[in-house]
C-alpha cells in the first residue's frame, strides 16, 4: 500500500519546451473529447500510432514515401499517448495505480515498435536502433523507480520530452523524404571487422544514443547521492 500511495501522489516534472502550448492544446482537445471515448481507448490509440511508425519505417525499404505514414503514426501516437492522462484529469477520472501500470506496459511495447521498426528501415543499423531503445528503456526504468521511491515522476530530461522527440523524429522523416543527397548519404568508418557504413539516420541516432548515456549516467549518480543522504550507512556501534 505504502508504493501505491507514492505512486498516487509522485509530483509529475514537465519542463520541455513545449510544455505550456501542449498541456493547453491537449487540455482543449480533452473538453472536446466525446463522453463515449475515455483514457484506455487514448492509450489503445497510441499504441496503433506506435504500430504504423513501425509500418512506414519498413515499408520505406520499397519507396521513402512511405515514411509519410511513419510521420502520420507520431501524430496518431501523440495525439493517444499524450491525451489520455489529460482526459483522465480533465473528468476527474484519475486510476493512479491501474493507469501507472497500463501507461509504462504500453509506453515499453510502443518503443520496442518504434525503435526496431526504425532498424528495419534502409536508413538505419538493426543493431544501432536496438541499443538506442535498451538505453531509453535503462532511463525509463529509473523514471518508474523515482517515482516510487522519490515521489517524483520526472517526464523530461534537457528540457526535452516526448513531444520533443516525436518532433524530431518527425523533421528526420522529412528530411530523408525530401533531400535526396542526404537520403544516400554513407560514412564510411574502419571497424574491427571491415568497415562500418552509417547513413544519415545512423549519426542521428548516434547522437541520440550519445545524449542519452549522459542523461542516463548524469541522473543515476544525482539520484545515488540523494538517496545515500536520506538512507545513510548504519553507523558501527
Amino acid at each position: 500500500m505504502e508504493n501505491e500511495k507514492k505512486t498516487e501522489n509522485s509530483k509529475r516534472i514537465q519542463t520541455s519546451f513545449l510544455n505550456a502550448a501542449e498541456k493547453k492544446a491537449l487540455v482543449w482537445l480533452a473538453e472536446r473529447q466525446p463522453k463515449w471515448a475515455d483514457s484506455d481507448m487514448l492509450t489503445y490509440i497510441g499504441h496503433i500510432g506506435a504500430a504504423v511508425i513501425a509500418l512506414g519505417f519498413i515499408l520505406s525499404n520499397f519507396s521513402v514515401h512511405f515514411l509519410w505514414l511513419s510521420i502520420l503514426g507520431f501524430v496518431i501516437n501523440w495525439y493517444g499517448d499524450s491525451l489520455d492522462g489529460t482526459l483522465a484529469r480533465v473528468r476527474k477520472q484519475q486510476r493512479p495505480i491501474y493507469g501507472f501500470y497500463i501507461d509504462h506496459t504500453m509506453d515499453a511495447i510502443n518503443e520496442a515498435l518504434m525503435f526496431m521498426g526504425a532498424g528495419l528501415s534502409p536508413f538505419m543499423r538493426f543493431d544501432l536502433s536496438c541499443v538506442i531503445l535498451v538505453v531509453y528503456l535503462m532511463l525509463t526504468l529509473n523514471v518508474a523507480m523515482n517515482a516510487h521511491l522519490k515521489g517524483e515522476f520526472r517526464l523530461t530530461y534537457a528540457k526535452l520530452g516526448p513531444t520533443e522527440f516525436r518532433l524530431i523524429c518527425i523533421i528526420a522523416c522529412l528530411i530523408l523524404i525530401g533531400v535526396k543527397s542526404l537520403r544516400e548519404y554513407t560514412l564510411a568508418l574502419p571497424w574491427t571487422v571491415g568497415t562500418l557504413e552509417l547513413h544519415i539516420l545512423d549519426i542521428i541516432g548516434l547522437v541520440i544514443l550519445l545524449a542519452l548515456i549522459v542523461i542516463y549516467f548524469v541522473t543515476i549518480m544525482q539520484d545515488a547521492r540523494y538517496y545515500a543522504k536520506i538512507d545513510p550507512k548504519p553507523k558501527n556501534e
